[in-house]
């Protein structure tokens, strides 16, 4: 059955206390929306992410990264039930599942999403509530089953008896709904509550007074249900996606000297028996072949592809660059919008000047196999070194070098004998 995705992602995040949506505040790079994004694009056909506040920052966002993906504004902002009705046009003729997440819970899983859809069409449910268990539950919505295990009702704490309070399974806020079944709720939904609002959550009661297949879905990891409301949680969550990164790359083969002072995201792709040494930040897309060694105090800032066997050294800054096998880039050295070649040799202070302050254009730099680049030269892109060029120490290179030629600019050496003494005497 089709799938289509809803993302409420409307929210100000008052808490956050920022002028950005919460939804684009990042981890490792990439916006806790984007998370949400990846995780539920491999599954639905479409998503429509619905926004709010901050709305041309968030739609700005989707339309560069998410081909398959659209907005729609949500004013005013009347509750989440409110929020999912702003999608009912558009689904007006939709025949399948319609998936309904949040855009600030970064941590849920692709895997978790996958099986919560098939227990969905396993027990042909037409409303299923993923839920979680939590050893203290407080804050949360309780999940009340009936006895024969389907989902009877959602109490939130404030409404919940002594009771319904010890209940440890709480409202995961996923939803999976039969969209032909269910649409109709969305235009039946009441606001009599003491905020005037119109909540999704009353959708469970609705699907029992019309006679619906309402069922609620345990996930194995309540972790992913982690939902961003600070700078706090911020910090919280992305500690969580780092440590479940760390640990998959180990677990195939990389070696990850200190965890504790190492990050790395989501979307880097690492080969086995690579060395990432401590305090090592790599974000953004990136992907580093087998056998290298990152770091100490490295910095990969995205759209990086490294081969194998290469050394990136301590202090040493990488973004948008293609670097060949064998190549070592050495300690305190700046490489940008670049490509190197195999065997190149990167001395320490080298940096590639690839920005243009006055036009705001950045440009590439080229070396090809086996060049080797003196300590402290700083090469103005564009620029493109040919094979086996040499460029001597403390040089700036401004023009294309031919292969197998050596370098340099340096201005003659002035030895002024005695300078000093005569100097102190003065």
């Amino acid at each position: 059955m089709e799938i289509k995705s809803i993302i409420l992602a409307a929210g100000k995040g008052t808490r956050m206390k920022s002028e950005k949506s919460k939804v684009l505040h990042e981890i490792l790079g990439k916006p806790l929306l984007g998370y949400v994004l990846d995780n539920v694009k491999n599954l639905a056909n479409e998503n429509i992410v619905i926004v709010g506040h901050k709305a041309e920052q968030v739609s700005d966002f989707i339309e560069k990264n998410y081909d398959c993906s659209k907005t729609i504004l949500q004013t005013p902002q009347l509750g989440t039930g409110h929020a999912v009705s702003m999608a009912c046009p558009d689904l007006e003729n939709f025949n399948g599942n319609v998936l309904i997440l949040c855009g600030d819970t970064p941590l849920i899983k692709e895997e978790t999403l996958k099986n919560f859809v098939e227990y969905h069409n396993s027990v042909n449910s037409d409303i299923t509530v993923m839920s979680a268990i939590f050893d203290d539950p407080t804050n949360y919505g309780r999940i009340i089953r009936e006895d024969n295990n389907s989902l009877n009702c959602i109490v939130e704490e404030k409404d919940a008896t002594l009771e319904q309070k010890l209940v440890k399974e709480v409202n995961a806020g996923i939803y999976c709904l039969n969209w032909s079944k269910v649409k109709r709720a969305f235009s039946e939904l009441k606001s009599n509550n003491a905020q005037n609002e119109y909540y999704l959550t009353d959708i469970i009661s609705w699907g029992k007074e019309n006679g619906l297949n309402v069922n609620a879905y345990i996930m194995d990891d309540n972790t992913e249900i982690y939902g961003i409301n600070s700078r706090v949680n911020l910090a919280e969550a992305s500690k969580m996606i780092n440590e479940r990164k760390l640990e998959t790359l180990m677990n195939n083969g990389v070696t990850i000297v200190d965890p504790d002072s190492t990050w790395i995201s989501e979307d880097t792709q690492i080969g086995s028996d690579t060395v990432i040494l401590p305090y090592t930040y790599i974000e953004g897309k990136n992907k580093i072949g087998k056998n290298c060694q990152i770091g100490p105090c490295a910095h990969l800032r995205g759209g990086v592809e490294i081969e194998d066997n290469i050394k990136i050294g301590n202090f040493v800054e990488v973004k948008k660059s293609h670097i060949k096998s064998n190549t070592n880039v050495g300690h305190l050295a700046y490489i940008g919008d670049s490509e190197l070649g195999e065997r190149v040799n990167i001395g320490a202070g080298t940096i590639t000047a690839n920005y243009n302050a006055i036009t705001k254009e950045k440009s590439k730099t080229i070396l090809k196999n086996d060049v080797k680049i003196g300590s402290n030269t700083v090469i103005v892109a564009p620029v493109e070194v040919g094979e086996g060029a040499n460029i001597g120490a403390g040089s700036v290179i401004t023009k294309d070098i031919k292969p197998w030629a050596l370098a340099l600019t340096r201005s003659p050496l002035k030895i002024l004998e005695n300078w000093v003494k005569q100097a102190q005497k003065k």
